[in-house]
């Protein structure tokens, strides 16, 4: 999944913080889930920084929210991988690593089998709903209706 990524930077002559407008309004428009690779790529940290970073447990699969650690989405099996929301990566950057300009980039995602399967499935409605919408209006009372059918009631 490579649908986002989160670039951060930092800059020591930069004194001043982004304002929280500016953090939440970028970060309000991503909502795909980010992999470990790109964490680590964002945060430019090693691999084995961002595990460190990473609020797991092997004893709790879904532990509690910990303000002081990188908080993974919902998995349902300890075998599912650590995926990250891109405010909480933008958080963790700015709250906990002090990196004083987070920027989330959107990028397009390469189309997938499911999404050519989806997009297939939402033209095919979109044609029934045309032929469904040039139908003459059917009628309304039990009688009009028996008289359309053109056959005598049971």
């Amino acid at each position: 999944m490579f649908p986002r990524s989160i670039n951060s930077s930092v800059s020591a002559s930069e004194e001043t913080l982004i304002s929280e407008t500016d953090v939440d309004a970028v970060m309000a428009q991503s909502d795909a889930l980010v992999a470990i690779d790109d964490v680590q790529k964002s945060l430019n940290r090693s691999r084995a920084s961002v595990y460190r970073y990473t609020n797991t447990d092997p004893r709790n699969l879904n532990p509690p929210f910990n303000p002081r650690k990188l908080n993974p989405e919902y998995r349902s099996d300890q075998k599912d991988p650590l995926l990250f929301h891109p405010n909480e990566v933008a958080r963790f950057a700015k709250d906990v690593l002090r990196i004083k300009e987070v920027t989330v980039e959107v990028l397009n995602s390469p189309s997938t089998a499911t999404q050519q399967v989806l997009g297939a499935i939402l033209e095919e409605l979109r044609q029934i709903r045309t032929h469904l919408e040039d139908l003459p209006a059917a009628p309304s009372d039990l009688a009009a209706r028996r008289d359309r059918q053109e056959r005598p009631a049971a």
